[in-house]
């Protein structure tokens, strides 16, 4: 086949790929605006509760009314300032243990087992020991963070490394290579892939985490204004939190996905 017969084709692809991104994007576009219409529609008419369940154009009017008198973005801000060092520490422990696990044979299989245990306990339950370790307030929220998403990062990442093809390491030893050069040239390049899923999954820990932590102790954030909404009976209030965290979380989503593409391009 020719150079431009191949050039042809290649932009066929691309365009049938472009017009499937569209067509992807509409249709996402239509789900989410006959959500909307339907949410309002059930609610003004009484199908639903519009006391609990509220409806689109409330809750946008409040989202309005708290951006302008400024009491939102200090939530905002508070909860993803929370959220964004829980998910960094929570990664880079799992990350370390992960690698200190692969280190020594003898304490992964020490180890090993307690791990199984530690990803079986609700997490979430550990909450009163971080607020009477860390005190009521921003640490103990961002230790929550961080332990709901440190056990499964080090599980994933560490079940990588064992993964890992046998006869990579087994080149690198042959050539004579010591345990740090065939970490550095094998394992953790073929475990790239895996750290960034992981990352993607770990934003939406991190997000239960804090939530969580804010519900308990915290006098700032969204999970604080979730929990004060119910308890003045303001679920329109509760409704925008929700939808606020929705739309960041997908955003810190979003940017993670950008940063694997990125990545992973420069693999290739």
């Amino acid at each position: 086949m020719q150079q431009k017969e191949v050039e042809a084709v290649h932009r066929r692809y691309l365009r049938r790929e472009a017009k499937t991104r569209n067509w992807v994007l509409s249709t996402q576009c239509i789900l989410f605006l006959a959500f909307l219409g339907l949410w309002e529609l059930l609610a003004r008419t009484n199908a639903i509760n519009p006391l609990i369940f509220s409806y689109p154009s409330k809750v946008w009017a409040q989202f309005w009314t708290v951006l302008l008198d400024g009491t939102l973005l200090p939530h905002v801000g508070m909860t993803v300032w929370e959220t964004v060092v829980g998910f960094l520490l929570g990664t880079l422990l799992g990350a370390v243990i992960a690698a200190i696990i692969w280190w020594s044979p003898f304490l992964s299989r020490v180890l090993e087992p307690y791990l199984v245990i530690a990803n079986s306990m609700p997490k979430v339950a550990l909450g009163p020991v971080f607020i009477v370790s860390f005190g009521p307030g921003l640490f103990s929220v961002i230790a929550m963070g961080c332990a709901i998403s440190v056990i499964i990062t080090t599980i994933n990442i560490y079940t990588s490394f064992k993964e890992v093809n046998p006869n990579y390491i087994k080149v690198v030893q042959t050539l004579g290579g010591n345990k740090r050069q065939t970490f550095s040239m094998v394992i953790l390049p073929s475990t790239i892939p895996t750290l960034l899923a992981t990352l993607k999954v770990n934003v939406g820990l991190s997000w239960v985490g804090v939530i969580v932590g804010e519900f308990l102790v915290s006098q700032q954030g969204l999970g604080y204004l979730i929990i004060y909404g119910f308890q003045v009976f303001n679920f329109t209030l509760v409704m925008m939190s929700l939808a606020i965290i929705a739309v960041v979380a997908t955003l810190m989503y979003q940017g993670v996905a950008f940063l694997e593409r990125r990545l992973t391009s420069q693999f290739k």
